[in-house]
């Protein structure tokens, strides 16, 4: 007989109808439309380092590192215990687990000393979408080391230096001389109280301090709003030189004469951000900190150009992973969650949301891993290199704005439990909490309608946009009405209130052709028939009845 002593004594309830988490899989070899665009751009490139990373990532160990290094956050230091200035930041070590496993898979300037493959980029573009998916947070200074490489040229004797250590794969911690450290990390500061995106406000004055190795010294004095992972190995930065707004390599540790002395980089105080919580983002002021001149004095904002394009196509591949993984989570829970005597997938409303949500997933990687293929290219083909000036606003703009609106009906998928934080390894609340920066990090949704203004007054851009469509002309009529008119769009374009429009229709044109050429005829079909041709909502959810959900869940995820 049970008695009310029995029940008190044993658990409350058994709990059942409750999803496993989301872990033990190979997040490459689960993702079919990734590797469809891989083959198409790439057929030869070997995926084994990918299946790798794959399992890795998806890995019970490294989930539990990445929740561990967003749950015990990065703490500032400014001091010792003695009075001392200090200035340094602290991590769990989660946090120096992850960034050796990026190192360690060359997700950082490592793509720069392997470009006579020919699919450096695109295999780094992959790579980096799977570690996304794991844990995004580290990846911004690992973002800025790939970044930062065809700037930091400029200088050629840091270059010289500096190249190896920026390419290795063995990651280093200590805060060292770079000629004592096994590899080495950069990060950058440009924007300020001030300013903000318009940098050419910036106020941090550059003294000429003379000549030494690595070329013209100088004495930097000023402040930086935004200095992400400030205990990076070296920054490019930006101040007023007597030339005008110039690029400055700023080393933690000093060289020559100071060798072995800290650079006076004062980190004020750390940001506290609604997500992206394992990265430390800082404030700092320079007090007379030493700083090489990296290209032309007044040439500042040009000489950085290239960097800011490389960290917007990492903001595309990062929102394209976190999209997966949300994704990957909601199917994988309402497989396993019983309501209304059903599995939650054999809903059919359920069934329309997360096949709508398959398909802005598989659009959002089909675009992003095609920009990465651009940069492979771009050096010799007059067709990649302006496709590269276009697609990169396109694609930052179009698909980190989608990001933070597909978290949320992903979460949805999860109901309350999606909501808590409690969440497992691969918790759906950090993903939400996540999406809004990538839109807003190296230029938010503006200053990128800006950018693609300025690639299309270009003579080139609507002929080369012409080119990039005229494989799927003829395959649907409402890709072939945007295919017509949008090049007339390009060459007219001159109202920048109209920008955004045509970063979305731009972004909606090349997507639907590349899912023409890479995904099966149901995900093609409709993609166009909802995006294209309005049998749409303005929801996730609200695929037309001709869309083919039983073939778009199929091939989102292997039941």
């Amino acid at each position: 007989m049970t008695t009310a002593a029995t029940l008190s004594a044993s658990s409350t309830h058994e709990v059942f109808n409750q999803s496993t988490p989301w872990v033990d899989v190979n997040l490459f070899t689960t993702n079919q439309p990734l590797q469809d665009a891989l083959r198409l751009h790439s057929p030869d490139l070997p995926l084994a380092g990918l299946s790798a990373l794959g399992a890795e990532m998806g890995s019970a160990e490294m989930l539990t590192h990445a929740r561990l290094a967003n749950t015990y956050q990065p703490q500032l230091r400014t001091h010792n215990r003695f009075g001392h200035r200090t200035d340094v930041v602290e991590f769990h070590p989660s946090y120096h687990a992850l960034m050796g496993a990026a190192l360690r898979h060359g997700l950082h300037a490592t793509p720069w000393s392997r470009q006579d493959t020919g699919h450096a980029h695109i295999e780094r573009a992959a790579g980096f979408m799977l570690f996304t998916e794991a844990e995004p947070s580290v990846l911004c200074p690992v973002s800025m080391s790939y970044a930062v490489t065809p700037a930091l040229r400029g200088n050629a004797a840091v270059w010289s230096d500096w190249s190896a250590g920026l390419a290795s794969t063995q990651y280093d911690s200590r805060l060292a001389l770079f000629s004592q450290k096994s590899a080495l990390t950069m990060g950058m500061g440009m924007t300020e109280k001030q300013g903000g995106s318009d940098v050419r406000a910036n106020t941090t004055q550059a003294v000429p301090d003379g000549d030494d190795a690595w070329g013209p010294r100088y004495r930097l004095t000023g402040h930086k709003w935004f200095f992400s992972a400030p205990m990076c190995d070296a920054f490019l930065v930006l101040a007023q030189a007597p030339g005008g707004l110039t690029c400055f390599f700023l080393p933690r540790v000093l060289p020559g004469e100071g060798e072995g002395a800290v650079n006076t980089i004062r980190i004020q105080r750390l940001k506290d951000k609604l997500g992206n919580h394992a990265n430390a983002s800082s404030e700092v002021e320079f007090i007379d900190a030493m700083a090489w001149r990296v290209g032309e004095e007044g040439r500042g904002v040009a000489q950085i150009l290239e960097m800011g394009t490389m960290t917007r196509l990492d903001c595309a591949l990062g929102t394209s992973g976190l999209m997966r993984q949300a994704l990957s989570i909601a199917l994988h829970h309402t497989r396993q969650r019983m309501a209304f005597g059903k599995k939650l997938i054999d809903q059919p409303l359920m069934r329309n949301v997360l096949a709508d949500l398959a398909l802005e997933s598989e659009a959002a990687t089909a675009l992003s891993i095609r920009l990465a293929s651009a940069f492979d290219r771009k050096d010799k083909s007059e067709h990649e290199a302006v496709m590269a000036r276009l697609l990169t606003p396109v694609a930052k703009f179009w698909v980190c704005k989608r990001g933070s609106a597909f978290a949320q009906e992903a979460m949805e998928c999860l109901g309350g439990n999606g909501y808590v934080e409690e969440g497992g390894e691969g918790t759906m609340a950090r993903i939400y909490r996540e999406m809004p920066l990538n839109s807003i990090w190296e230029g938010a949704g503006n200053i990128m309608a800006l950018d693609l203004l300025r690639a299309v007054r270009r003579a080139d851009t609507a002929a080369a946009l012409a080119d990039e469509l005229a494989p799927a002309r003829g395959a649907h009529p409402a890709l072939d009405r945007m295919a017509s008119a949008l090049p007339l769009r390009v060459d007219a374009m001159t109202t920048e209130a109209e920008a955004r429009r045509l970063a979305q229709d731009v972004a909606l044109a090349v997507q639907a052709a590349l899912l023409y050429r890479s995904a099966p005829s149901a995900v093609f079909s409709a993609f166009c028939d909802s995006r294209l041709g309005g049998d749409w909502g303005y929801s996730f959810g609200t695929l037309g009845a001709g869309a083919d959900l039983d073939a778009l869940l199929a091939r989102a995820l292997p039941a």
